[in-house]
């Protein structure tokens, strides 16, 4: 028997059914919580902004129209959860709390992971250069591959705004990343 829908899920949950929202709950909370920490830059902030977004679509459910899909409405309001916390916290978190991506064993060396660790700070801190929304544009267009159309219905506002925000932070970047080509 094939699972069920999220539209046939998030009408389930908007009745007050429980189980529904779990299994949408499971079904996007990884995808969500990459986001969140590629926005945020840390882990710890990144589970408390999914965890508020879930229990805000909780309540805001019965409000879900089905006029995007129920994983962009989750994309809007994780990314909104993190653009105000981006927008609260300016001055920017030390890197020493950004957890760095493990490479696997077999494929590198001691110099390779020292390499790397580098340009991962690197770019990290270059990403501390982007305004919170040239960056959520940037992460959700480039890191999570969306179309230029629903990160314009994440983030609300025109399609073209969204591509001036994502060449403006590419050219930043690769202003940035000078050093690393």
């Amino acid at each position: 028997m094939p699972e069920p829908s999220d539209a046939l899920l998030a009408v389930r949950a908007a009745e007050g059914d429980e189980g529904a929202f779990e299994v949408l709950v499971r079904r996007h909370s990884a995808q969500l919580l990459r986001l969140a920490t590629r926005l945020l830059g840390s882990r710890t902030d990144a589970e408390d902004a999914v965890q508020d977004a879930f229990v805000s679509a909780w309540r805001r459910i019965p409000e879900f129209r089905g006029d995007a899909a129920f994983a962009t409405w989750m994309y809007r309001i994780v990314t909104n959860r993190c653009l105000n916390l981006l927008r609260a916290r300016r001055p920017t978190q030390d890197l020493g709390s950004v957890p760095e991506p493990s490479a696997p064993e077999h494929a590198s060396s001691p110099v390779r992971a020292a390499e790397s660790t580098a340009a991962v700070e690197a770019l990290m801190r270059a990403m501390d250069g982007l305004t919170p929304e040239q960056r959520a544009c940037w992460v959700l267009r480039e890191l999570h591959a969306l179309p230029y159309e629903e990160i314009a219905a994440v983030v609300g506002i025109s399609h073209q705004a969204v591509r001036g925000r994502v060449f403006r932070a590419r050219r930043y970047l690769t202003e940035a990343m000078g050093a690393w080509r």
